[in-house]
């Protein structure tokens, strides 16, 4: 669990290190919203592929051939001065080689414990990512403004390589076997569970990317003022992850937290201070793992074993695509229109992610009395009659 939370630390980093250093270099948000784009199309089609190779390749060898070229484009960005479109050429190929460190962990799980502890596992694993969405960006914000935008660079370029490096070293890793997918990419992605998941994890990330782009150019030049509010909703997901995730998983579960999150994100919009933006963030902070928790859950219970890392790949996907173009449309706004542009993007990307469930709500399994263990490999064997 640390070893996976390390390594992905830089999920939640890179969007803002991005924002913030290429900002710093054009002085145009528009412009860093451009890098992080390129960013986003790379981790498009990385993920499911990526994770695919972990069945045919074994989890291991991708995993080191990604993180050193993921390694290689993160040095490039922060030390080279580049034209930018060649920041946009080198994030490309960063999002290409992002390390699908999440679809391993998440196909490790049903591994390593029996099937009544799979779902508070995926509820403390869901308190750990928003640890990664909420508190990395505490962290990327305070050294790149505080110090300077390429050290925030190179902080996440060093949880990268010591985080996947501890990851790789866990004998887990080298037990679990992933089978090869009989099926073709993207195939599994006509599973309603894994389709919905994918698609309100990209809104409900894009919508915390905004806000996180909207904290930054509200007090983010006046000290560490920023920090101290992403560090409170950070306290307060953690802390709805913890005191909710074990609640049963019923067909209006996902659609249920996803309320609660987009009342706070819009609430943020009317906010004018520091007290009434940290009540907000408050609200919606509370269900924000709660509702990664379910994500994980369906998905788990809806696809066999095989499957699970592709299927893993998509949801990480639209979580990463949801993170860089919630802080490209924050960044365009906030140059136009200055930092409530980015809480009117997150408030549209929560209110997004609470309709789809509700109008999708057939695509959502009733978990309740069931566990979210993988559907396992098997066919049926004609038996001869004696």
């Amino acid at each position: 669990m640390a070893a996976q939370l390390v390594a992905r630390f830089p999920g939640g980093m890179l969007s803002l290190a991005y924002l913030l250093h290429v900002e710093h270099v054009f002085n145009s948000y528009g412009a860093a919203g451009l890098v992080l784009g390129a960013t986003s199309v790379g981790q498009a089609i990385s993920g499911p592929l990526t994770s695919r190779w972990m069945g045919v390749w074994a989890i291991r060898p991708v995993l080191i051939l990604t993180t050193a070229v993921c390694t290689v484009s993160m040095a490039t960005i922060a030390f080279a001065s580049l034209p930018l479109y060649g920041y946009m050429i080198v994030a490309l190929i960063g999002g290409l080689s992002y390390p699908p460190i999440q679809p391993a962990v998440r196909t490790i799980y049903p591994k390593m414990v029996n099937s009544k502890q799979l779902t508070p596992l995926f509820s403390l694993d869901a308190s750990a990512q928003e640890i990664i969405w909420i508190a990395g960006p505490v962290t990327v914000t305070f050294i790149s403004i505080q110090v300077s935008t390429v050290l925030g660079i190179v902080v996440a370029m060093a949880f990268l390589v010591f985080g996947g490096l501890w990851f790789i070293s866990s004998p887990e890793v080298g037990r679990v076997r992933i089978p090869r997918s009989k099926r073709k990419l993207g195939v599994v992605l006509g599973r309603p569970p894994v389709l919905l998941a994918t698609v309100v994890g990209f809104l409900l990330v894009g919508s915390c990317a905004a806000v996180e782009a909207g904290v930054v150019a509200t007090f983010g030049e006046g000290g560490p003022v920023a920090g101290s509010v992403l560090a409170l909703w950070a306290l307060a997901s953690l802390a709805g992850g913890l005191l909710l995730g074990h609640i049963p998983v019923g067909p209006w579960a996902l659609a249920r937290r996803m309320a609660v999150v987009a009342a706070g994100c819009v609430l943020t919009i009317f906010a004018f201070d520091f007290w009434t933006l940290t009540g907000a963030l408050i609200v919606a902070g509370l269900c924000i793992a709660p509702a990664l928790a379910v994500m994980f859950a369906i998905v788990s219970a809806s696809v066999k074993f095989s499957d699970t890392a592709e299927a893993y790949g998509w949801v990480g996907t639209g979580q990463l695509i949801g993170a860089a173009l919630g802080s490209a449309v924050a960044g365009f706004l906030i140059d136009s229109a200055g930092a409530g542009g980015a809480f009117w993007t997150a408030g549209a990307f929560a209110v997004a992610g609470m309709i789809v469930p509700l109008v999708f709500r057939r695509a959502h399994p009733d978990l309740r009395g069931r566990d979210a263990t993988s559907i396992p490999d098997t066919e049926p064997v004609a038996i001869q009659p004696s």
